[in-house]
């Protein structure tokens, strides 16, 4: 089965890592909801990717330098469209708890800097809400993902990567990920990195898959899943593919 990943949510029709973009995902048939999470200065997870709230609320200033209910009151929806106003950065546990009732799983990603206790708050959450088994915790940073396999073994994990390298397959394997996941133009570019992933067991699933006419060269290639804002429109290809 190909996974369908909601990057940030369903990013396409609501303003990403938002709750209805979360909720939308679930209904559009993602196999996986992907969303980012920082704490902040006050050590609460929340879910938002870049460093600063300045891109996607009515805020300024860096997440973890931000107390969470300072962070409560910002609009996260207005930049997406006026129809959206009002709408709040999520907490983790806000997110997790609208998404347990659902059958998708989660591909959580922690941005960095993250501590040791702070990578605990998150593993914590998702034991709180009975998901670390339906969870994939990834990051681009080596040292986060060590910190999650250290404080919950059993819980699956992703490596992230900017591009394929010559010590891409050897610290995957040293990770334990069961997920590698670069960018869409190193998997069309590096068949040999792709086939020694696939001998070592790691399901590689590229961001950010946004160019349909890429789709069918990414199969090709042999991923397992497709990071995408279109996650809707993925679902009804890949039920074609199907067929």
């Amino acid at each position: 089965m190909l996974h369908r990943v909601a990057h940030r949510g369903y990013s396409a029709v609501a303003p990403e890592n938002t709750l209805p973009a979360l909720a939308a995902a679930a209904r559009a048939g993602a196999t996986f909801v992907e969303f980012d999470v920082r704490c902040t200065a006050d050590g609460v997870p929340v879910v938002i990717h870049d460093r600063t709230v300045d891109r996607t609320t009515s805020g300024s200033g860096r997440v973890w330098d931000l107390r969470a209910d300072e962070i409560a009151t910002l609009d996260a929806g207005s930049w997406f469209g006026p129809g959206h106003a009002g709408l709040r950065v999520p907490t983790l546990a806000e997110a997790l708890a609208l998404l347990q009732p659902t059958s998708a799983e989660i591909l959580l990603e922690i941005k960095p800097p993250a501590t040791l206790d702070e990578v605990k708050a998150v593993i914590a959450a998702l034991a709180e809400y009975d998901l670390l088994d339906r969870t994939v915790v990834q990051s681009f940073e080596a040292d986060v993902v060590r910190k999650a396999r250290q404080l919950a073994p059993e819980v699956r994990r992703g490596l992230l990567l900017f591009r394929f390298d010559a010590e891409t397959v050897e610290l995957c394997r040293e990770l334990g990920v069961t997920y590698c996941n670069p960018s869409v133009a190193d998997v069309l570019t590096g068949p040999d990195t792709m086939a020694a992933l696939t001998e070592v067991g790691v399901g590689v699933m590229p961001w950010t898959a946004n160019d349909l006419t890429r789709w069918r060269p990414l199969v090709d290639a042999g991923v397992a899943g497709l990071i995408t804002d279109y996650v809707g429109e993925l679902a009804g290809w890949a039920f074609d593919l199907a067929m």
